[in-house]
């Protein structure tokens, strides 16, 4: 070890010409690719870092970032020098806390973002769980934008995402919570593979256009049925369903049992077979070590266990 620390020694005599502060800005900037959302995350103002970045712009004799559009690209040095300094600030972040014990009690806030549709199986949870366990927190519901989720989670807008599985990126990490099933929800007394196919079906989605998920997996099965109509809510589709004798709706079983059902509606079991639907936690990769972030997440996991 000796050996290898003498090939490689440090001048200790330069670090009273560096400012260490300036290199978390610098990866915050290269990771968000903006000043305003890189001081977000920093918790100082918008001209403060673009300040600091010029300092470090001066010091290492490199532009860093520039601007194209509404972006702060790399410059190529930028690029060489990230996994660097990435490393550097992780190995210092990991010695500053292996010996510090974190107190639950400190934490004041509760930020998750929430499908509307997904809120009253999952929130009354949350709230009864820290209550119980008298944690002072003020949470917040926050409406789910899928398209911004990655951003939102890098600069802790959010703490959490809780949805359906999918794929938002490399960077986001998923714990699935709770499984579902589909039913089918109809006027109709019986139910069986032809008649849901030749039903006239009730889409329910917040996207304005797009495959349901319902029909992702269908179509996996080389079937398809017709959407006559398409809406926001589950608790409209179910109204719907009392005008509309011939009409079906495709509803996750949980979710059901949170809604009012008139008595005319029948609940069948889908006559064509579907895979189970994942409902979990999604969170930024770059969390992983917080400490304030790992008790909360396992809490939450706690609560559905």
């Amino acid at each position: 070890m000796n050996s290898i620390h003498s090939k490689n020694p440090i001048d200790l005599g330069i670090f009273h010409r560096i400012d260490i502060n300036l290199y978390p800005l610098f990866v915050a900037v290269y990771e968000q690719k903006s000043i305003s959302k890189a001081a977000q995350i920093l918790c100082i103002t918008q001209s403060a870092a673009s300040h600091a970045l010029q300092r470090l712009r001066q010091h290492l004799q490199d532009d860093l970032f520039v601007r194209a559009g509404s972006k702060m690209l790399p410059t190529p040095f930028s690029e060489q020098i990230y996994p660097a300094i990435k490393d550097a600030l992780y190995a210092i972040q990991k010695i500053s806390k292996q010996n510090q014990s974190f107190d639950p009690s400190s934490i004041q806030t509760l930020k998750i973002a929430l499908h509307d549709e997904i809120e009253p199986l999952i929130f009354p949870k949350l709230v009864t769980h820290f209550q119980q366990n008298q944690f002072n927190i003020q949470f917040s519901s926050i409406k789910l934008d899928r398209k911004n989720i990655v951003a939102d989670l890098a600069s802790q807008q959010i703490d959490f995402v809780i949805d359906l599985e999918q794929n938002f990126g490399d960077k986001i990490q998923f714990q699935c919570l709770q499984q579902d099933d589909f039913v089918v929800c109809s006027q109709q007394m019986e139910m069986d593979q032809a008649c849901y196919l030749a039903s006239a079906h009730i889409g329910v989605s917040s996207r304005r256009t797009g495959v349901l998920i319902e029909d992702i997996f269908l179509n996996r099965k080389q079937v398809s049925r017709k959407i006559a109509l398409r809406c926001q809510h589950y608790s409209t589709a179910l109204q719907i369903l009392v005008q509309q004798p011939k009409a079906v709706l495709t509803i996750p079983k949980n979710l059901l049992t949170h809604l009012q059902i008139a008595e005319c509606l029948n609940i069948f079991e889908v006559p064509v077979e579907l895979p189970k639907i994942n409902m979990g936690m999604f969170w930024h990769k770059d969390s992983q070590e917080n400490a304030r972030h790992n008790f909360l997440r396992s809490e939450i996991i706690k609560i559905f266990a």
